[in-house]
């Protein structure tokens, strides 16, 4: 028998799609845990079931993502059932939302253009903006936990403590200690260099999960879909700037992130949703720092625990790389809204 909030691999009530009109559908066909794709004579579809506890969360989410819909931004807002309006259909107790099915393909964001960073860049922004405008104030001023380095340093003892000694090991575990014990001496390093908790950035409402997973774009290379709603939350603005640069612009290897597209992103946005240069620099101050304090891709990787898992060794050789290039990515955040070129590694001028 399913459950009030389901199981993930229960097929959907038999009649459910008749709530939103759709009588000529073939069987739902399962993609992932709690979806499955919809076929019929009108189109494509994506059917989503939710746990019961989210129902608050996700009649937000649609309220937000409905209203953005209607201002024209790539955002599938869901669909409506046809009794009542609902945009939630409750079904044998399960909870079951209807969206168009996505079209566009992935594109990572080093294939992109600078002018293609820029336009993605100002669709962060105008998505900002929007809601913005269209949901309630946020606090202004947050007190934000700043994680500490004694506590990073303490849980690589930690994983130290489990490898192999005496020999008794073999080179992974070898390449494990190195890479610990680099980043432990990173955090010993730097740890004076820890960001203030108390955040005065512009906060408001942010999509939380802005990276190549949940972009899709059309045949000429503009976003058609905004994807991975369910992640929205509040925040300081320029934290999911700088975090969406990040996650946009990183290479796999020691090269670091791309500060030629990341420059031509931050203008995009700025030209949407302005901020100022401090609050830019604090965020990339605060990115970084959580970066170098984060174990858990470390743990993930070498020890196979869980944890958030890194891209192979991109994780760690990213905060190395960025740990090297502090100053200079607090400048080439900064060089958007400064209109002070700065000398990338590249050989090129980063311009506002």
């Amino acid at each position: 028998m399913p459950t009030s909030q389901g199981t993930g691999d229960d097929e959907p009530p038999p009649r459910l799609l008749k709530r939103w009109g759709i009588a000529d559908a073939a069987p739902p066909r399962p993609i992932a845990r709690h979806r499955w794709r919809v076929d019929s004579e009108a189109g494509s579809y994506l059917l989503k079931e939710y746990a019961a506890a989210e129902r608050r969360r996700v009649l937000f989410e649609h309220t937000v993502t409905a209203a953005l819909d209607a201002t024209g931004l790539p955002v599938l807002a869901p669909i409506s059932a046809v009794r009542g309006g609902r945009t939630i259909v409750t079904a044998q107790g399960r909870l079951f939302a209807l969206y168009p099915w996505v079209t566009g393909r992935r594109r990572g964001g080093l294939e992109l253009t600078f002018g293609q960073c820029e336009r993605l860049g100002a669709l962060l922004g105008e998505l900002h903006a929007a809601m913005d405008s269209l949901t309630s104030p946020v606090q202004q001023s947050l007190l934000v936990p700043t994680p500490r380095a004694c506590d990073a340093m303490s849980a690589i003892d930690g994983m130290l403590a489990t490898l192999p000694r005496d020999g008794r090991g073999n080179d992974f575990a070898a390449l494990t200690e190195r890479r610990l014990l680099e980043r432990r001496a990173l955090l010993a390093e730097l740890a004076d260099h820890q960001p203030p908790e108390t955040d005065v950035s512009t906060v408001g409402h942010l999509h939380g999960a802005f990276h190549e997973g949940n972009l899709r774009y059309g045949g000429a290379g503009n976003v058609t879909a905004v994807l991975g709603w369910g992640s929205m939350t509040t925040g300081p603005v320029a934290g999911e700037v700088v975090r969406a640069a990040a996650w946009l612009f990183a290479c796999d290897d020691e090269r670091g992130l791309d500060l030629d597209r990341v420059t031509s992103f931050v203008r995009g946005h700025r030209s949407a949703f302005p901020l100022d240069a401090g609050q830019i620099q604090a965020a990339v101050h605060r990115e970084w720092w959580e970066r170098l304090c984060d174990v858990a891709p470390l743990r993930h990787r070498y020890l196979g625990e869980e944890g958030r898992p890194g891209t192979s060794g991109a994780d760690a050789a990213l905060v190395g790389w960025w740990s090297d290039h502090l100053e200079l990515t607090l400048d080439v955040f900064a060089a958007p809204y400064t209109d002070v070129p700065v000398e990338t590694p590249g050989g090129s001028p980063a311009y506002g």
